[in-house]
C-alpha cells in the first residue's frame, strides 16, 4: 500500500495570510515565509486527517543531508516534523533551531 501521496497544490496561510504557491518538485507542505502547517494528513498527502489544526513550528533537527522543522498542533497538540524546502524563510528557520538550543 502506498503511504505517500503526491499533492503539490498552493493555498493560503491560516497563520499568515500570504499566498503559497505549490513546490515544483515535491508536496508542499508548509508555509515557507511563517513555516507553519496544516494537520490535514494521516499519511502524507492523503488530506485524511480530520483535526485540520494549525502546526506550530516548535525546532529543528538534523535529517539525513538537510533538516526537518517539528511541529505541534494547536488543536490536538499531536507533534508532526516535515522536511525543509528550498524556499523556505532562512532567517525564520535559524530563529526556530534557536527554539531548540534554548530547552
Amino acid at each position: 500500500m502506498k503511504m505517500f501521496h503526491e499533492l503539490d497544490e498552493g493555498f493560503v496561510c491560516e497563520n499568515c495570510g500570504k499566498e503559497v504557491k505549490p513546490l515544483g518538485y515535491t508536496s508542499r507542505d508548509h508555509c515557507p515565509y511563517c513555516l507553519y502547517s496544516k494537520h490535514v494528513d494521516i499519511n502524507p498527502g492523503d488530506r485524511g486527517n480530520p483535526c485540520k489544526g494549525l502546526l506550530k513550528p516548535k525546532g529543528i533537527e538534523k535529517y539525513k543531508d538537510t533538516y526537518k522543522i517539528l511541529y505541534q498542533c494547536e488543536k490536538c497538540k499531536k507533534e508532526h516534523k516535515n522536511i525543509i524546502a528550498k524556499d523556505d524563510d532562512m532567517k525564520k528557520i535559524i530563529e526556530i533551531s534557536q527554539i531548540n538550543e534554548k530547552r
